[in-house]
């Protein structure tokens, strides 16, 4: 005759089954969904490019874009999506993105990795300044 599993080992199996699932959520792709582009598919107005400072990046985290300006007037972009599972980058401290799922980071100058999971560098947006105002894509 085979013996039910006691109370406690439910519980347990239970427990961890939640865990596991919420695990998962928390490292799904970012706010915008699995399905999301890392590179806009047409011209994105990003705002005054004032903005970004010099020798500094701007994280525009609702169009899953990142833009820096390495020199004055010298802007580049990449798109802010981990490239390791997607998340959009959390922050940009100085020249540093960082992707708040896994903990890769980016230098956003350049898009390349500066520390895994992450082996892709960020992809390059074209990006231009239309009278002060700059536009991605």
């Amino acid at each position: 005759m085979s013996q039910s599993p006691d109370r406690r080992t439910v519980l347990r199996g239970a427990a961890l089954a939640g865990a596991a699932g919420f695990g998962l959520t928390a490292c799904s792709p970012g706010d915008s969904g699995s399905h999301a582009s890392a590179v806009p598919d047409k011209p994105v107005e990003l705002g005054p490019a004032t903005d970004v400072p010099v020798g500094g990046a701007k994280l525009y985290r609702e169009d899953r874009l990142v833009v820096s300006q390495p020199a004055k007037g010298e802007f580049r972009c990449f798109g802010a999506m981990c490239t390791h599972r997607g998340c959009v980058l959390a922050e940009v401290e100085k020249k540093e993105g960082s992707c708040p799922c896994h903990g890769s980071r980016f230098d956003v100058t350049t898009g390349q990795v500066l520390q895994g999971p992450a082996a892709e560098p960020l992809p390059k947006v074209p990006v231009k300044t239309k009278d002060g105002k700059l536009i991605a894509g």
